[in-house]
């Protein structure tokens, strides 16, 4: 049986999924929230799509596999596109360490509207010096196997539309680097950088 599909009342903005990802630690949710609450100050709608929150309601029972981990980033994406599709901006917190899946996700979302990529590039020893959750200090004392960029790997984008160190300039500062992007205009250079 088919289903008869109806034009929207009125024309819905193209929405975009703005998908951060990198090490743990990196400072991906910290610049989401922040770029999440600026666009909620203009009126503009916007989710934010955490992994860690999306683990603990829409893939509770995955594993840490690649296997799993790449079902958790398809479970995300497909949400994300959901929304998107809907003239949302998504904002995807998300480690997502393999290229492979990512890119898929990025098929996919583009099919209904628009897809940016972040790479928060935090370099390892940053990461480990923040260790916002713990994970580095649970996998030196051997608690933890399978932490991406120390004993799994973490597949860095190769033509990300943005990438942000957060070692190298405050995390307001990449947030804006971000609002520049989806406001088309030139994004700030990146602090210190010497140009």
């Amino acid at each position: 049986m088919a289903f008869a599909t109806r034009a929207p009342l009125r024309p819905t903005p193209q929405g975009v999924t703005v998908w951060f990802t990198g090490l743990p630690s990196a400072g991906k949710t910290t610049i989401a929230n922040l770029v999440g609450d600026r666009l909620a100050e203009r009126d503009h709608p916007v989710e934010l799509l955490d992994g860690d929150v999306v683990r603990t309601h829409l893939s509770r029972g995955l594993g840490f596999s690649k296997a799993d981990r790449d079902e958790n980033i398809r479970r995300i994406g497909y949400v994300a596109g959901l929304l998107t599709g809907h003239g949302v901006t998504v904002l995807v917190s998300a480690i997502s360490p393999y290229r492979a899946v990512r890119d898929e996700v990025r098929a996919a979302v583009e099919q209904v509207g628009g897809f940016v990529e972040v790479h928060v590039a935090t370099d390892l020893a940053t990461c480990r010096s923040r260790d916002v959750k713990g994970l580095y200090a649970r996998q030196a004392r051997g608690e933890l196997r399978g932490l991406t960029g120390v004993d799994d790997p973490y597949e860095a984008p190769l033509a990300a539309e943005l990438v942000l160190d957060t070692a190298g300039e405050p995390t307001e500062a990449s947030a804006a680097r971000v609002l520049a992007l989806l406001d088309g205009r030139p994004a700030p250079e990146l602090v210190g950088s010497g140009s």
